[in-house]
């Protein structure tokens, strides 16, 4: 027959047990809220974020009659030494259509700096159905000392955009990015 120190000692393993597996299960959760928040965003397009496409998929976009119009923006973190610009400011189109947007990047340093670009588009509803098939974001970007390039980015809008009521009225994104330092400095 167990006492009632025996059955107290259960109950507090038990307890113990419990409260390490409710510990255990939220350092987990921790170490991955952030992928798992990245993977919902690019699902859903939440706070901008675009979406990516392949080829194969772009080329059975069909592009309509809907007209649009695409906004660059384009920023440099705080004392990284990068001037980083669009070559066009706007550019029109059709929901749908591929087009090509390029960037200019110049390093005015005197040593490489790897750098990668963070990317947004507003209105953040947007994010959805705007559509990367090709971008310089995809990567870091290492430039040397004086070196500069011209990026490319292949994008189209989706049509299904014009389905939904929350975006079928827009006739102008915003596609932002601001270049950062690399954490991962390797080009």
């Amino acid at each position: 027959m167990a006492t009632v120190h025996d059955q107290r000692a259960r109950a507090n393993r038990k307890v113990a047990a419990i409260t390490a597996g409710v510990a255990l299960a939220m350092l987990g959760l921790g170490y991955a809220s952030v992928p798992l928040y990245r993977i919902f965003c690019q699902a859903t397009g939440f706070n901008g974020t675009t979406q990516r496409a392949t080829a194969e998929q772009a080329a059975h976009v069909r592009a309509t009659a809907q007209k649009i119009t695409i906004r660059f923006d384009a920023n440099v973190a705080p004392g990284m030494k990068w001037i980083f610009r669009p070559e066009q400011v706007t550019q029109e189109g059709r929901v749908g259509e591929r087009k090509l947007a390029t960037f200019y990047a110049r390093n005015v340093s005197d040593h490489a700096i790897v750098g990668r670009a963070v990317f947004n588009v507003t209105p953040e509803q947007t994010g959805l159905y705007f559509h990367k098939i090709q971008c310089f974001c995809f990567n870091n970007q290492r430039l040397e000392a004086g070196q500069e390039v011209r990026m490319p980015v292949i994008y189209y809008v989706d049509p299904e955009m014009l389905k939904d009521a929350n975006t079928r009225d827009i006739d102008e994104i915003t596609l932002s990015y601001t270049f950062l330092p690399a954490a991962n400095a390797s080009g």
